[in-house]
């Protein structure tokens, strides 16, 4: 007879989809709420979106106790940086800090998929989208967590990024408006959401802009 274990793991995906969409002037950045582990929903009202600094902004999906920690790295991180140099980092240079943040724990990664969005220091949209070991990339738009192989097809379909190996190189934000973008998010969460049953019960938008941040909520399903 064989000998029967039960293994450990430090790990868990407590599932959840982010999205994020960068254009000429704004972001847009957004979450589904719901916190599950297997087929039990843990919480219906869990902010997957955190402020890291007044034009940047973090959603995560993966092992939420692993994000936790991530979060509180980049915010002591963050705070020192503020009083070495007297003021916020941009929203690129965050990118970079949790790029290293990410590939310093590459043997023991945070399990935890990240999308960036803000504003860069020309005020024009950027999104950076990375993997668990700190691997990132600019881009118009992307896509993390569980939810994630339903939406990028549609957001490729819809925005069509430009290829980052064109010379002369193009901007890698989105034609729409702010107004549209918003909307194109609010689609994909409702549409991913009759599908993956990790995503839903609400969806929190967040949108940073010259005038700052304001943040949207709509009704998902809770089943």
């Amino acid at each position: 007879m064989t000998k029967q274990q039960a293994n450990w793991s430090p790990y868990d995906n407590n599932g959840g989809t982010c999205v994020a969409v960068a254009g000429a002037d704004y972001c847009v950045i957004a979450a589904d709420t719901r916190m599950s582990t297997g087929y039990n929903i843990l919480t219906r009202d869990y902010s997957k979106i955190i402020k890291l600094a007044d034009t940047c902004v973090m959603a995560s999906s993966g092992f939420q106790a692993d994000v936790r920690a991530l979060q509180k790295v980049l915010a002591s991180r963050h705070l020192i940086y503020q009083h070495q140099h007297n003021k916020q980092m941009s929203c690129p240079a965050m990118g970079q800090l949790l790029s290293n943040t990410l590939y310093y724990k590459r043997f023991f990664p945070y399990y935890s998929f990240n999308v960036l969005g803000g504003l860069d220091n020309e005020g024009k949209g950027c999104v950076f989208t990375y993997d668990a070991v700190g691997s990132y990339e600019r881009v118009g738009y992307s896509s993390q967590g569980s939810g994630s192989t339903l939406i990028m097809p549609f957001l490729d379909n819809q925005l069509k990024s430009p290829s980052p190996l064109l010379l002369p190189a193009v901007d890698a934000v989105t034609p729409l408006s702010e107004s549209e973008a918003i909307d194109l998010v609010k689609t994909c969460f409702a549409s991913a959401t009759e599908r993956d049953i990790y995503t839903g019960d609400k969806l929190e938008i967040v949108v940073l802009n010259a005038d700052g941040i304001r943040r949207e909520e709509m009704d998902l399903r809770k089943d």
